[in-house]
């Protein structure tokens, strides 16, 4: 009887519910503790929050490339971190040549439509060709092989960027309409959150809108769904694939030039962390789920910017926000384990959307 039990039962299973609901009790413990102590004021908790979906809506617009890769092909493109980078590293020049013309300051709209533009051509090109020459020609190899040529592409993108601009950390320009803060209902919020939250949002609804409501959106979902089904109903299977590199470019690079706004810098390496935490947030969401991506994006921003403070600093942790990546990191592990589909579940077939 012990014997049928045992096979019943998985001890790994068991060991792992016991360290989720461990942390689980470590962060609901923290979180009261936090909030007796009252360390933090409401407006310290409203600016965290602001930061958290300012943040989050950058990591939701990579992440969609990351989604709509996988939606696909059915693979993980990790050289999509580098695409992100290129576009705003490039756009720097083109922000320092407005900026010390003063084109900037005098038509800071125009100008930052020219930066947004530079930005969104650069990574769109190298998301063009990185699937034109990198991953088309390993269409129909073992999956483990496509990865393995992403990885690798990775770190071509990154050294390539390293010898063109230098190992050196650029600084965007200043813009007057982008500094200072808005009172909207007794709270100061910075500008530049503002600009970047509503960038992100109209963003993604275009996104969204485009792939569900036009003729190359439906033929990229039906790509998802059966490839030959789709080649034989008269569709370019591989100008579809290219589409979806070029719309993920596209996103990554108009999210390159909203994260070098508020973090007021570039450099190579930029896009790796990004990168890491877009396919944290593509993962919490549903890999392969455009909506879910999005949502994954802003619930990790404000984990990230909330959960330090409010998981730790009751546990006594010094310097808790030094530890946000292991906080976004652990959640990716925990998802993985208990709810590998995401929050919101495997993408939606074409038929359901």
């Amino acid at each position: 009887m012990f014997q049928k039990w045992k096979d019943r039962i998985d001890v790994t299973d068991i060991v792992m519910w016991l360290i989720g609901l461990t942390l689980l009790s470590l962060v609901l413990w923290g979180s009261i503790s936090t909030l007796r102590a009252g360390l933090y004021t409401g407006r310290h908790w409203v600016d965290f929050l602001i930061f958290g979906l300012a943040q989050g809506s950058i990591y939701a617009l990579i992440a969609t490339g990351y989604t709509m890769v996988y939606g696909v092909l059915k693979m993980i493109n990790f050289a999509h971190g580098e695409v992100f980078m290129s576009g705003p590293f490039t756009a720097y020049f083109v922000a320092i040549a407005l900026w010390q013309s003063d084109f900037l300051d005098n038509y800071p709209i125009i100008g930052l439509m020219i930066i947004f533009l530079s930005s969104m051509a650069v990574s769109t090109t190298i998301a063009y060709f990185l699937e034109k020459i990198a991953y088309r020609p390993l269409r129909g190899a073992p999956r483990l092989i496509p990865l393995i040529t992403a990885i690798g592409a990775s770190f071509f993108l990154q050294y390539l960027f390293l010898g063109l601009y230098g190992s050196g950390i650029q600084a965007y320009p200043d813009m007057e309409i982008l500094t200072g803060f808005w009172m909207v209902a007794g709270v100061r919020i910075l500008r530049i959150q503002v600009v970047v939250i509503i960038a992100s949002v109209l963003l993604m609804v275009a996104l969204y809108s485009f792939i569900m409501l036009t003729r190359v959106g439906k033929a990229i979902r039906a790509v998802s769904e059966d490839k030959e089904a789709a080649a034989l109903m008269g569709i370019s299977v591989d100008g579809m694939i290219s589409t979806t590199f070029v719309i993920g470019g596209m996103a990554a690079g108009a999210a390159g030039v909203l994260y070098a706004l508020m973090y007021k810098q570039v450099y190579f390496f930029m896009g790796f962390i990004p990168g890491l935490k877009a396919f944290t947030a593509a993962v919490l969401g549903g890999i392969g789920n455009i909506p879910g991506a999005m949502l994954g994006g802003l619930f990790l921003g404000l984990i990230e910017s909330v959960g330090p403070s409010l998981f730790l600093d009751g546990l006594g942790i010094v310097a808790p926000y030094q530890l946000k990546d292991a906080i976004a990191f652990t959640m990716l592990v925990m998802v993985l384990i208990f709810r590998p589909t995401g929050i919101m579940g495997e993408r939606l077939s074409a038929k359901k959307a």
